[in-house]
């Protein structure tokens, strides 16, 4: 699923080419994409973009002189992009806005379950969709995110992938921000001490800024992801091999050695886990 720098990063860019001319024509869109009817995808024609906003993963396109805006998340295989004037794209996405310059913003979504979705909402109605999530991560500071973990008792990986406690962080920046850190992704909250909350707070802070320059500059999850998915391969901070925690909708990775004190921690689905 794309996470805050992945999404960050495709902010920055359509900031400046959706909002260069007026809209068009918005839609069609995908039965299963289009999540509101009223007020009706018509209502932006004519109208133009104020640039590109996000709010935790959601993409948010504001209306100019409309209290109108366009939400977009794209959950997990869905993918946002313009396409120039004269490109080529797909000949049905999910869901398609053409500008008068010939230009088009397309969703597409890879795979059978359709989950991505789009909203046309005021601001309103936005800000009460949206009034669950947590601050913003990147925006978090060490005394915020120290009265979080003591909030209540919760393991860290969930708690930081948990969007009304924090928003933006998914579980590949889970993985990535606690390596770092090298605290166990199973650590209760409320036994991070002083220091480990410092170091919580800085490793937060320079994954996601790392890897939002990686996604501007366009690179891929092989060159941002130093433990996710890369089971087996040398731990950058000490060489141990990276291990897992197999669950039945996602996989934890870590590493030993930085994070458990060389305890592995057993398969979720088959055993009771280790702490």
């Amino acid at each position: 699923m794309p996470e805050l720098p992945e999404v960050e990063a495709w902010v920055r860019e359509l900031d400046p080419l959706v909002s260069r001319a007026p809209i068009e024509k918005a839609g069609p869109a995908h039965i299963a994409t289009l999540k509101t009817f009223d007020p009706p995808l018509s209502a932006l024609d004519g109208r133009r973009f104020q640039g590109a906003r996000r709010r935790g993963k959601n993409l948010l396109f504001p209306v100019d002189d409309q209290d109108l805006v366009l939400r977009v998340h794209l959950m997990s295989a869905g993918r946002l992009r313009y396409l120039t004037p004269g490109a080529k794209g797909p000949k049905t996405p999910m869901f398609r806005v053409r500008f008068t310059d010939g230009g088009e913003l397309i969703l597409t979504e890879a795979g059978k379950k359709k989950r991505a979705g789009v909203w046309l909402v005021s601001q309103a109605q936005l800000d009460e969709d949206l009034s669950h999530l947590g601050p913003d991560a990147l925006d978090l500071d060490a005394a915020g995110l120290g009265e979080i973990l003591h909030r209540e008792r919760r393991q860290l990986h969930p708690l930081l992938r948990d969007q009304r406690a924090i928003a933006g962080i998914g579980r590949a920046h889970a993985n990535e921000i606690l390596l770092r850190a090298r605290l166990s992704p199973f650590k209760a909250s409320t036994e991070v001490s002083p220091d480990e909350a410092d170091r919580l707070s800085t490793a937060l802070h320079e994954d996601l800024t790392r890897a939002l320059e990686l996604r501007e500059q366009g690179k891929g999850d092989a060159v941002v992801y130093l433990v996710h998915n890369r089971l087996g391969e040398p731990c950058p901070q000490c060489g141990t091999p990276i291990a897992r925690v197999d669950f039945e909708e996602h996989t934890i990775y870590y590493c030993p050695s930085c994070q458990t004190g060389g305890r592995m921690l057993k398969d979720r689905r088959l055993s009771r886990l280790l702490r």
